[in-house]
């Protein structure tokens, strides 16, 4: 008789530095990773810093309008070049140690004496380039020097889950325009956080508004459980709102199927996707430590809704509550992964036996460090 039942990943997966450090390396500084929303460096000189990995990387908006990403270290003796999160310059980012000078493509332009020293080439001692593509109004990164294909590892994840790429560009995403933005600070293991938004075995314990809206999920299978299906609104539900009440201004070009309905999609290693009629809240994750994710969660609306000042509270509220339910539950796991009784891991049901595929991803990415 064939189990049901599915083993997990083992608890040392979750707490264990050495594999922390092997998913940095390997995974999120070899994979496409979301940095930032493009309005965030909407105009040259623009930037922001973040944490990709091991690395703080810098991105801007260069002259000719093209999103711009370097490593965040001066090329002379290695300090930080920028401290802030964000800001803005007008031409160049000098470094305040030595006043070493970078122009929006990186190159180096000024420096004390820099004339005197003929043997600095401008170019090569530029700051370091890193690869970047903006897809969906989102400025993705990778820190490869050969990096993966978008195509196949960004652009397939949502062809993998919705069955087309149109399905998701008919929500212009890119058009869209930052309404609100939360950013959560999670005590937990960033596996744990996928491995919650992949399934809705947990969602009827946890999540009564969501349930309501969306009454499938008491059944406990999860909208991405299965390809191009999309949870439908019940009956007395008008819109994807904490009260189930009406929603704004449906994005018009959605297909006439995808209207009072939710899509989920999980884009490795750390970003999750929600699409409903009239917005879509898009999920950064940002792994800091073993224990510990920062997630940034963007709720983006028309821009002639935002724009009017239309009242965003109940449909923002609805998965506000969600994030808040779910990382609550991640945070009551971390614990529990260092406990002897979790050593050899836990068990998945049937409506979980995808997240093995996860497990099976993960595992495979970082097996090259721990079969030293």
């Amino acid at each position: 008789m064939t189990s049901s039942l599915i083993p997990t990943l083992a608890g040392s997966y979750y707490t264990d530095p050495s594999i922390f450090a092997a998913e940095q390396e390997l995974i999120f500084e070899q994979m496409w990773f979301c940095a930032a929303r493009g309005e965030d460096i909407a105009t040259p000189g623009a930037f922001r810093t973040v944490e990709v990995g091991r690395e703080s990387v810098l991105l801007t908006r260069a002259a000719d309008g093209a999103a711009r990403a370097f490593l965040n270290v001066c090329r002379h003796r290695g300090a930080k070049l920028s401290v802030e999160e964000s800001g803005a310059v007008k031409r160049t980012f000098r470094c305040m140690y030595h006043a070493w000078a970078y122009d929006l493509d990186g190159k180096l332009v000024a420096a004390p004496n820099l004339v005197k020293m003929p043997d600095v080439d401008r170019v090569e001692y530029g700051l370091r380039k890193v690869s970047v593509r903006e897809w969906l109004g989102y400025v993705w990164v990778c820190l490869a020097e050969q990096p993966p294909s978008f195509e196949d590892d960004v652009m397939g994840a949502c062809v993998e889950r919705l069955g087309d790429l149109g399905s998701i560009e008919r929500y212009g995403l890119d058009a869209l325009t930052v309404g609100r933005r939360i950013r959560y600070d999670v005590k937990a293991n960033w596996k744990l956080i996928i491995e919650n938004f992949m399934e809705c075995y947990h969602c009827s314990t946890i999540h009564p508004e969501l349930v309501h809206v969306l009454p499938e999920f008491a059944g406990g299978y999860a909208a991405q459980y299965y390809v191009g299906h999309g949870a439908e609104f019940g009956r007395d539900v008008q819109g994807f709102t904490v009260d189930g009440s009406a929603g704004l201004s449906t994005i018009s070009t959605i297909a006439q199927e995808q209207d009072r309905r939710y899509y989920a999609i999980t884009i490795k290693p750390q970003v999750f996707v929600n699409l409903v009629p009239d917005h879509v809240i898009f999920h950064r994750m940002y792994p800091v430590a073993v224990d510990r994710t920062i997630v940034e969660c963007d709720w983006l609306y028309l821009p002639e809704v935002v724009a009017s000042g239309a009242d965003l509270s109940r449909s923002v509220e609805l998965f506000d509550r969600v994030n808040r339910q779910d990382f609550e539950a991640c945070e009551r796991c971390q614990p529990g992964m260092s406990s002897r009784a979790y050593a050899e891991g836990g068990v998945l049901v049937p409506s979980e036996h995808h997240i093995a595929e996860f497990h099976r991803w993960a595992q495979g990415r970082i097996s090259p460090i721990r079969g030293k």
